[in-house]
């Protein structure tokens, strides 16, 4: 069987498509969902709400894809470097996965990563992350963690909101490496901070 150069292009396409990441997530100007949900800092569970924590200011909303693998330990470890420079621009930040409480217990409270600086929530069932248009990959059998641990859950795709005090998304960041992506994240933060001054 031969293909045209059109079949060809068509179906090349079509894989590109199929493996690029799905860019559907929110916009900026967008209305970000509320949600409330467990989280851990410093390895002890707690019930975060958004709306409770954009009270104090902006929020720095990040999913990934799972605790204890190479881009994410990079991700919260750079977060966590960052924070008071967040601080000090007015934001607070919560990290979101489809990892379950126990293991975020572990993630937050690890020197390496969260350090016990930022929270990191659970969205165990992934609608934290379809509530924000985010792909969702089913679970891979098999697939360890850098610990050698079991990942037995589905992967949210890498996206940083920064959400306003007013539920607005200020700024939405995806399609880089976990470090420009925190990098990213902190100069929206910065120009939101100036333009309050």
């Amino acid at each position: 069987m031969t293909f045209s150069a059109t079949q060809l292009a068509t179906a090349a396409l079509a894989l590109g498509l199929v493996a690029a990441p799905a860019l559907a997530a929110l916009k900026d100007g967008d209305k970000a969902p509320d949600f409330s949900t467990q989280a851990s800092l410093a390895g002890k569970a707690f019930q975060y709400s958004l709306k409770d924590a954009l009270k104090k200011g902006p929020v720095v909303v990040y999913f990934y894809p799972s605790a204890f693998t190479n881009g994410c330990n990079v991700q919260a470890h750079t977060f966590a470097e960052d924070v008071d420079k967040f601080k000090s621009a007015g934001a607070s930040i919560v990290g979101v996965s489809l990892d379950n409480i126990a293991r975020l217990n572990e993630f937050s409270a690890d020197p390496q990563f969260c350090a016990g600086k930022i929270a990191v929530a659970s969205d165990a069932d992934g609608k934290i992350a379809k509530a924000y248009d985010l792909a969702i990959r089913d679970a891979v059998a098999g697939r360890k963690d850098t610990r050698g641990a079991d990942i037995d859950h589905g992967f949210a795709e890498r996206t940083t909101f920064v959400v306003t005090p007013d539920g607005k998304v200020a700024a939405t960041v995806g399609g880089l490496t976990p470090a420009a992506n925190v990098e990213k994240a902190l100069k929206a933060v910065q120009k939101l901070a100036s333009s309050r001054r």
